[in-house]
């Protein structure tokens, strides 16, 4: 058999384990389906304090990324944590899942939905921060082998969309084309979403606000017949499950723009890979489809960005460079946006999307990204590549 075909053939045993995978959750994350596991759940701890023996649960640990630098990540989960009634900090941990649970099965029997806010001010003073009641549905995610979503746990939406655009969101019509530069809310339940109609010709994806607003002023989804979404900033749940019901459903290229800076590039890969913290649903969230459009290190010398508007790399800046460097994914998967990486450390600057404005309001909507786009969305290898490369073969050289 000849190399490509077995490729193509491995490409789609992978892809048919991962539908596999996707139905057997979707069954096993059916309302009444959780409430037996819940209440199986809390029977078997129950059952055991009667017992006179202290439960011991295990949670599967997951991740998206390693930091073996071959590029040979051993895959999910990795490993499982031991809680025992026997450690006072789990102790606690455990009085704290097993509230959070309660609420949960009570969302599910009365068919209501609350937020992870909500949750929390049902027992602050057991709870003290929100992170805590964050972990805890986390855990319970993961013991449940569910979605945050089919715990009927919703986020409150802070996404934006606009564009070439129609659906139909719990039976209410949503018509985005007929003002196709006026922004919408991005939906919470996006599990209700359906009937979803579109012309437009790719999705663009905009690390923030004030670039989205800039793109509406400027008539860019009537000009050029795309859907453009912002997270404003790190994205949270409902704007990443929409973005991946529309490619889901609409099979059109997706591009993403974010600042020259570290956190650019880790909102860039959040959309692509998914979140640490959420590492255990990372196959329903990312959007690995995504191709960075920029801004990239060498737009500042292409678009002849002033020096005024570069800033310093920060210390923190800079540590936070090195470490993202060592993700296992940047190695295996995009070896190209490393290099970029490098060369942002190499250079030492940053700058924001708007500094493109240096030439006019209207750079950015009317040359830079048609430009770009035009040109399907690829970094510009040549020069950038060579100065990438000579600087990690120096780097490689000093150590």
């Amino acid at each position: 058999m000849h190399e490509g075909q077995e490729s193509k053939n491995t490409c789609k045993m992978m892809t048919g384990e991962v539908e596999r995978k996707m139905e057997r959750k979707r069954l096993n994350a059916q309302p009444l389906a959780l409430i037996r596991k819940i209440k199986g759940f809390t029977r078997s701890i129950v059952e055991g304090l009667a017992r006179g023996s202290a439960p011991l649960i295990y949670i599967d640990r997951f991740r998206n990324y390693c930091t073996d630098t071959s590029g040979n990540c051993s895959g999910l989960p990795a490993g499982k944590e031991a809680i025992s009634l026997k450690r006072e900090c789990h102790a606690r941990r455990l009085d704290v899942l097993l509230r959070v649970l309660l609420i949960v099965q009570q969302l599910l029997q009365e068919k209501r939905h609350g937020s992870k806010r909500d949750i929390y001010y049902m027992h602050p003073t057991v709870f003290k921060e929100q992170s805590v009641v964050d972990r805890a549905i986390n855990d319970i995610c993961i013991l449940l082998q569910c979605s945050r979503h089919n715990l009927n746990v919703v986020s409150v939406g802070n996404g934006l969309v606009m564009g070439w655009l129609r659906y139909v969101e719990s039976g209410r019509k949503i018509d985005c084309i007929s003002n196709p530069n006026t922004a919408y809310p991005i939906p919470v339940h996006v599990e209700e979403v359906n009937d979803i109609l579109s012309v437009a010709q790719y999705v663009l994806v905009v690390e923030k606000e004030s670039v989205f607003q800039r793109l509406a002023n400027d008539q860019f989804c009537k000009r050029n017949h795309c859907i453009v979404i912002t997270g404003r900033g790190y994205p949270d749940v409902p704007t990443r499950r929409f973005l991946r019901l529309l490619i889901d459903k609409l099979h059109l290229p997706v591009y993403c723009l974010v600042d020259c800076d570290p956190y650019g590039f880790d909102i860039l890969t959040t959309y692509k890979f998914g979140s640490l913290q959420m590492a255990y649903d990372a196959t329903f969230l990312q959007v690995s489809e995504i191709q960075w459009l920029g801004v990239f290190v060498q737009d500042s010398d292409n678009y002849s960005i002033p020096q005024q508007c570069l800033l310093p790399l920060t210390v923190e800046d800079k540590r936070k460079v090195e470490a993202m460097l060592h993700r296992c994914y940047l190695q295996r998967e995009v070896p190209k946006w490393r290099f970029e990486l490098e060369l942002l450390l190499y250079k030492g600057v940053k700058f924001e999307i708007e500094a493109l404005s240096v030439h006019s309001l209207t750079f950015l909507s009317h040359e830079y990204l048609p430009s770009k786009i035009n040109n399907g969305g690829c970094l510009q290898l040549l020069g950038w590549w060579i100065t990438s490369r000579q600087y990690h073969i120096r780097v490689e050289a000093e150590h």
